[in-house]
C-alpha cells in the first residue's frame, strides 16, 4: 500500500534558511539567549546613575583640592618676593647688595641667566631685555661676580652688543658714580666691547671687572655638532686618534669657543624652560626658579645666591 502523507517531515531532511519566515528565525534566535532578569533591568538606571555621581563628586573634589592648592602656593610665593623686595631692596646702592651678599659662604665666579624676547612688541621688547640686562649686571658688579652671560633664544642682543654695552655702562654709573667699575660686553665669534665703546682684542678680556656674554640658541646644539663635524674630519684625515678624544679635549674646545660652564644659572619663569640652552656647559651647574614667578626681580636674584651657598657640590659623587 502506498504510504500515507503524515504533514511530518522525515528528520534526515534539514530546512533551509529560505523556507523559515521572520517569524521562524526570530523564535529559532530566541530559543538560544538566556532570558533577561527584570530586576537587573530595573536596577541598572540606577547604578549608572549613582556611578556617574560618584564618578562627578570624586572630579569636583579634586579640581576643589588641586584650587586650594595653587591657590595657597600663589599667595604664599607672593608673601615670600613681596618681603624679599621689602627687606632687601637695594636701592640702586651697591653698599645695600654687598651687605646682602656678605654672609653668604660662596658666591659663583660665573653667573648665567635666561631671558625672554617679546617678539610681538619689537621696540618695547627690546629696551624691556636690555634694561633687564642692565639691572642684573649691577647686580652682579654689585655683589663681586665677575661673570655674567645672558642667553636670549633668539640672538638679537648680539645685533645690539654696542647699544647694550652703552645701556649697561650708563646703569652701572648710576649704581657706581664714578668709580663705575670697567665693563667688557662680548658674543662668540664677534669683537668685544670694552670702556668707550670701541672694540677691543682678547688680551685685554682680564682687566675688565665684569664680562657679560651675549649666547642665543645657534650657540648650543648647533656648536656641538659643528665640533663633532670637525673632530671626525680630523680623525679621518690622520690628525688625531679616536683615543684622543676625551671629555677634557671637548671641555677644552667647547670652553675656548663658547664659555666656561656657570656655577649657577637663573630661570626667571615660573617653571624650567631651557629653550635651546647649550647643554654641555650645564652639566654641573646649579639651577635655580621661582614658583609664580614671571619677570626680573631682584628678590629672585637674591634667593639664588642663597641656595647656591647651602648648595651641596657633589660633582657626580
Amino acid at each position: 500500500m502506498p504510504a500515507m502523507p503524515t504533514g511530518l517531515r522525515p528528520r534526515n531532511i534539514q530546512t533551509s534558511k529560505n523556507d523559515l519566515d521572520a517569524l521562524e528565525r526570530e523564535r529559532l534566535v530566541r530559543s538560544h539567549v538566556p532570558p533577561d532578569s527584570p530586576d537587573l533591568r530595573s536596577r541598572r538606571p540606577i547604578r549608572s546613575f549613582l556611578v556617574t555621581r560618584l564618578y562627578h563628586l570624586v572630579l569636583a573634589i579634586t579640581h576643589l583640592l588641586l584650587t586650594i592648592y595653587y591657590r595657597s602656593r600663589y599667595a604664599y610665593n607672593n608673601v615670600l618676593d613681596r618681603g624679599y623686595s621689602m627687606l632687601y631692596y637695594h636701592h640702586r646702592t651697591p653698599q645695600l647688595i654687598q651687605k646682602d651678599v656678605k654672609q653668604l659662604e660662596r658666591l659663583p665666579n660665573h653667573l648665567s641667566v635666561i631671558l625672554d624676547y617679546d617678539q610681538n612688541d619689537r621696540v618695547g621688547g627690546l629696551d624691556t631685555l636690555i634694561d633687564d640686562v642692565a639691572e642684573i649686571a649691577c647686580w652682579c658688579a654689585s655683589a663681586g661676580i665677575p661673570m655674567l652671560s645672558v642667553y636670549e633664544r633668539t640672538g638679537i642682543l648680539k645685533g645690539y652688543i654696542t647699544t647694550s654695552h652703552r645701556a649697561i655702562a650708563q646703569r652701572l654709573h648710576a649704581y657706581f658714580g664714578k668709580e663705575r667699575p670697567t665693563l667688557r660686553v662680548r658674543a662668540p665669534h664677534s669683537p668685544a666691547f670694552a670702556n668707550g665703546d670701541s672694540p677691543s682684542d682678547s688680551g685685554e678680556l682680564e682687566d675688565a671687572d665684569i664680562e657679560i656674554l651675549f649666547i642665543s640658541e645657534e650657540d648650543g646644539r648647533e656648536s656641538l655638532v659643528d665640533l663633532t663635524r670637525t673632530l671626525c674630519e680630523m680623525a679621518q684625515r690622520g690628525k688625531i686618534s679616536v683615543d684622543d678624544v676625551t671629555q677634557d679635549l671637548i671641555d677644552a674646545e667647547v670652553s675656548g669657543t663658547l664659555m666656561t660652564e656657570p656655577d649657577l644659572l637663573i630661570v626667571f619663569t615660573p617653571m624650567v624652560v631651557l629653550k635651546g640652552y647649550p647643554p654641555w656647559q650645564i652639566r654641573l651647574t646649579e639651577l635655580f626658579y621661582s614658583k609664580d614667578n614671571n619677570g626680573v626681580g631682584y628678590q629672585v636674584f637674591l634667593r639664588a645666591l642663597y641656595k647656591y651657598a647651602k648648595a651641596e657640590m657633589r660633582l657626580g659623587r
